[in-house]
């Protein structure tokens, strides 16, 4: 198995965000158009959870993809994982964060290989956890990175913006931060993206060769 270090999972999420951003913009601005309806809300809900995984493949993606019947298919399994990470992330916060922390962690690829493996939502918990054993210091600090260092660039255009005090500037700075907070989402992907990349993708048996006639 391949080994996850904070310079190549922050170096490749940027890669696989920077890539992918206008589709994940149009992706998440469809979603937001759409959440009020009933039902198909539910599929695009777990659309923008399963392209990640098709990122992580490097295949390309389109915003329309969160449309694809096949992920209200799966909205008994997603939701069931879900309720699994969900419950196990609050109940580790409880115990003074750090636990709730570390299981977010564990747990990360679990609703990923429910909707692009099919695997049970059950044995995804287990089987994340195994893929994520040894690399999960490193995935922390690289979302930690990519989230910090977009906050400081913002907090830094901020500050300039509310020092000069000119409406036309400070209108433009936070057009700025306002991509910047688009690339801090995308990277959050991207890191995802990578770590699935890696873990699964990259460890999974061949295809088979055609036997020969």
């Amino acid at each position: 198995m391949q080994q996850l270090s904070f310079g190549n999972i922050v170096q490749s999420a940027m890669a696989i965000g920077s890539r992918n951003a206008a589709s994940l913009v149009g992706a998440i601005i469809l979603w937001l158009v759409t959440f009020w309806i009933p039902y198909l809300n539910v599929g695009t809900t777990i659309g923008l959870i399963g392209i990640v995984a098709k990122m992580g493949r490097g295949s390309a993606i389109s915003p329309t993809e969160i449309f694809d019947p096949a992920y209200r298919k799966q909205m008994g399994e997603f939701f069931l994982v879900m309720i699994f990470v969900t419950m196990g992330v609050y109940i580790g916060v409880a115990f003074l964060v750090i636990p709730g922390i570390v299981i977010s962690l564990a747990w990360l690829l679990a609703p990923l290989l429910v909707l692009d493996k099919g695997v049970n939502p059950i044995e995804s918990l287990k089987q994340s956890n195994d893929l994520m054993d040894g690399h999960k210091a490193a995935v922390f600090f690289a979302q930690f990175a990519v989230n910090l260092g977009g906050m400081i660039v913002v907090g830094i255009i901020m500050a300039i913006a509310g020092a000069i005090n000119v409406g036309a500037l400070t209108g433009l700075a936070m057009l700025v931060c306002l991509a910047i907070y688009v690339i801090m989402i995308t990277a959050n992907l991207g890191v995802t993206a990578h770590v699935y990349s890696v873990l699964v993708e990259a460890d999974a048996p061949a295809p088979a060769a055609p036997a020969a006639e």
